[in-house]
């Protein structure tokens, strides 16, 4: 006889009895009793056997692409969205998901249902008024079973779900079970019927999605939408379809999102000219390349231990520069707090900013600015030197259509002694 089990709502944990506190997840309260399962009778039907297809005999299938409209969000994806693609949306609350959602749908001509579990009708309404939506197919059903009852028996060709953890699937609305179930079924269905999907994820506290570490993993791509100062940027973390660490910018205002056409120069608008402690760096995100200002400032320290305080970068590769600075060039650093920032608001990750760095924290520590006509890219090495970066092209001729003149580089420096020296000597 089998016996009766208790599984947490909240995770999926299975105990034989009752807890108060659930030992995977820490919820309280969260148990819930689960009937056992009648066991069959006679004997079970033979499972059907897999065949196997040798890779020759696959028919290729040439990849069909539509545009979203917005050539910042073509851009993220890899040139449009693909028939059957998952793509899971992450984001702070506030930064413009909903409104990002509101946007595709003006642009898209392709059967658009929006799922909106988070507002009322009224309140989209409100926000697609001002948008210059004019009309949009809702749904407000929220549980599993029948959404897909209704989505198989009337598929759309996209599918916007605002957001995941609002589909009720297997546990409490949000929990680790309803995303996980919820987020499997969408792509189960999106895969059958060919259904371009996008999925609204909440963010936890360290800025990833929500939920699971499956949901990623089962999706064709991440995006997260970011604030930046006043600009907005949609990056791909994951693409099955496209380059990873693409950024798309956007400007948000009272109409909506606004594309960014030339980030670089919006993004050195405010740049201040013949001050210490300035340096353009020609970085890559993605496939873009972007002109960018890296600040820098040093003051003296009333703490034993200097401080430093790295924003945008990453601090790692900052520590590392100032450590080649005081060893290799005797830049005094030891009673000195130092402050890196890269301008804007934006994060990039790009070994190509270190030469940047190392000329922003000996401007502002000799005092002496950077000519404003000049602008750089390299690696800097334990060693002093300056060692080659991807894209470098593509770099220098965003830096030359960023209007600048000279030009600092791995191809005429190899070292970054001689390139203080050249500049700030």
């Amino acid at each position: 006889m089998a016996k009766t089990s208790y599984t947490c709502v909240e995770c999926g944990y299975r105990t034989p009895k009752p807890l108060g506190r659930c030992p995977s997840c820490g919820a309280w309260g969260s148990f819930q009793e689960v009937a056992p399962s009648p066991a069959p009778r006679g004997r079970k039907p033979d499972p059907e056997t897999p065949s196997l297809v040798a890779l020759s005999q696959v028919k290729e299938a040439e990849e069909k692409r539509f545009s979203s409209g917005l050539s910042e969000v073509d851009r993220v994806l890899g040139g449009g969205f693909v028939p059957g693609e998952v793509v899971l949306l992450g984001g702070e609350p506030g930064v413009g998901k909903s409104t990002l959602l509101l946007e595709l749908a003006k642009h898209l001509t392709q059967k658009v249902y929006y799922l909106a579990g988070e507002e009322s009708p009224a309140q989209i309404k409100l926000r697609a008024r001002r948008l210059g939506v004019k009309d949009l197919l809702l749904l407000k059903e929220t549980r599993l079973e029948p959404l897909l009852s209704l989505l198989e028996r009337d598929p759309p060709e996209v599918l916007f779900v605002d957001s995941i953890q609002t589909v009720e699937a297997g546990g409490s609305p949000g929990s680790l079970v309803a995303v996980r179930e919820a987020t499997q079924a969408f792509v189960r269905l999106a895969k059958e019927e060919g259904i371009t999907t996008l999925l609204v994820g909440h963010v936890t506290k360290e800025g990833v999605v929500a939920g699971p570490k499956s949901i990623e993993h089962a999706v064709d791509a991440t995006l997260y939408l970011e604030s930046a100062g006043v600009y907005r940027v949609l990056r791909s973390a994951k693409n099955r379809f496209g380059p990873v660490g693409e950024l798309g910018v956007f400007r948000m205002e009272e109409e909506g999102l606004v594309e960014v056409q030339n980030p670089s120069e919006a993004f050195l608008m405010e740049r201040p000219l013949g001050v210490p402690g300035s340096a353009i760096a020609l970085a890559l995100a993605g496939e873009r390349a972007l002109a960018l200002e890296v600040q820098a400032l040093a003051a003296k320290t009333p703490f034993p231990a200097p401080r430093r305080v790295v924003q945008g970068l990453d601090a790692r590769r900052v520590d590392m520069v100032l450590a080649v600075l005081e060893r290799r060039l005797g830049l005094p650093l030891g009673n000195l707090d130092v402050y890196v920032n890269l301008a804007g608001g934006l994060r990039v990750q790009d070994p190509g900013l270190d030469l940047a760095v190392a000329l922003a924290v000996y401007s502002a520590v000799v005092g002496r600015a950077l000519p404003p006509d000049l602008a750089v890219v390299g690696e800097v090495g334990l060693l002093g030197e300056v060692r080659s970066v991807m894209g470098l092209e593509r770099r220098l001729r965003e830096g030359e259509r960023a209007r600048f003149s000279r030009f600092l580089h791995p191809g005429n420096t190899r070292s970054l002694g001689k390139a203080v020296e050249e500049y700030l000597g």
